[in-house]
């Protein structure tokens, strides 16, 4: 698919799955170098991980775990105020947790994320994200360890984010802005 139209906007094709494959391939085999021995927790923040995650740990040939949270808010979204982090489901306990993200905006919610985590008494808190958007971010992180591609302000959808509920499931990575670049980190 070249482009796609949800509602009245237009998108067009940003980053095609094979990029995006090979990236998650890179990724996932620094992730499996460094975290040898230990035993990593995958956190994948629910819903935009699910292709991401399932995809990165696919790539990754140490023993670990998998859980997933989903964050809830006051009137459904991650913009407004962030109340709960819901269903880690295992003890975190001097734990190493990867925290997967589809993408980095704002910052809010990774930030919600991390302040819930470190209650937890968690060994060490790295993230690893699909996409970031620097020039968004409100929020300052240290601990951002692997990023896919950095992008612009652009609003993208496809590979597990969506558009209303739309287009989660297309395996590109689709944008609403043509004068965008995008940028391997």
């Amino acid at each position: 698919m070249a482009n796609i139209q949800i509602d009245n906007l237009n998108f067009e094709l940003f980053i095609d799955h094979g990029q995006i494959k090979e990236r998650i391939r890179s990724m996932g085999m620094d992730i499996s170098l460094k975290y040898a021995d230990k035993n990593p927790v995958f956190l994948g923040v629910l819903n935009g991980c699910f292709m991401f995650m399932a995809d990165l740990v696919k790539e990754i040939n140490i023993p670990c775990e998998l859980s997933f949270v989903k964050l809830a808010s006051y009137n459904g979204t991650t913009q407004d105020q962030i109340h709960e982090l819901v269903g880690v489901g295992m003890d975190l306990t001097g734990r190493n947790v990867i925290i997967v993200e589809d993408i980095i905006d704002s910052g809010n919610s990774l930030k919600h994320t991390m302040e819930a985590l470190e209650r937890l008494q968690i060994a060490n808190i790295e993230v690893c994200a699909l996409l970031m958007k620097p020039v968004c971010i409100k929020h300052a992180f240290d601990n951002i360890a692997y990023v896919g591609f950095e992008i612009g302000e652009e609003f993208v959808v496809g590979y597990g984010m969506d558009y209303n509920g739309q287009c989660r499931n297309l395996p590109d990575i689709y944008k609403n802005s043509s004068t965008s670049s995008v940028a391997f980190r």
